[in-house]
């Protein structure tokens, strides 16, 4: 099965893409599911998982965090008691971490190769603990920054994630996860990432349209 793991809706407050028509581009071309990662909050996309069970496409939630080291997803956390910083961005990246995986949570690397400035992961990537996965298939990511995520997850020995970080809804699924046993959930999702039942990639559905 196809999941989007990493897309955003107005909810994100940075752009303004509509969930609606997020869910039914999903759905259009093919995907099983997304997994919602708004910026800071993983309460901000309780109302795409309603449409989503309106629409009759699975969404998941998690949420995109703005550390001091890159950004971060974070999946298996039910709302936003992770951020005990009381701030969205440059949030110390191996606390947040530690705070994330004590509340029973996984954090997976996001486009670790993309420069965004000072707060950029880059190799950084190769000496981080305690990651379950790395983000190897980004849509916004040049095919360069895959490339080097890729290689860097497998000399780590860890599997990834695809997603489209889309803004958009012409950008929903140009990449995506396959998943090699079934997820129905949140929790059946994070067993899969951390049985490594999972591989990013660019996806087939989205060449399509």
């Amino acid at each position: 099965m196809w999941i989007d793991c990493h897309c955003h809706t107005r909810y994100s407050n940075d752009n303004y893409l509509e969930p609606l028509d997020l869910v039914r581009r999903a759905l259009a071309i093919g995907l099983d599911g997304v997994v919602i990662t708004e910026h800071h909050s993983v309460v901000a996309s309780e109302p795409v998982e309603r449409i989503g069970r309106e629409e009759g496409l699975m969404v998941l939630r998690g949420v995109e965090i703005s550390t001091d080291q890159g950004h971060l997803l974070a999946f298996g956390i039910e709302d936003d008691a992770w951020n005990v910083w009381g701030r969205n961005n440059y949030i110390p990246l191996g606390p947040v971490i530690e705070r994330i995986n004590g509340l029973g949570g996984i954090c997976v690397p996001a486009h670790p190769f993309r420069e965004i400035g000072l707060a950029s992961l880059l190799e950084g990537l190769l000496d981080l603990q305690d990651i379950v996965a790395v983000e190897t298939h980004n849509g916004g990511n040049l095919e360069a920054d895959n490339v080097l995520a890729i290689t860097a997850a497998g000399h780590m020995g860890l599997p990834g994630l695809g997603g489209s970080d889309c803004h958009k809804v012409e950008a929903v699924g140009r990449c995506a996860t396959e998943f090699t046993q079934p997820v129905t959930d949140m929790a059946s999702f994070v067993a899969a990432v951390r049985a490594g039942a999972c591989r990013g990639a660019y996806f087939p559905g989205f060449a399509l349209t």
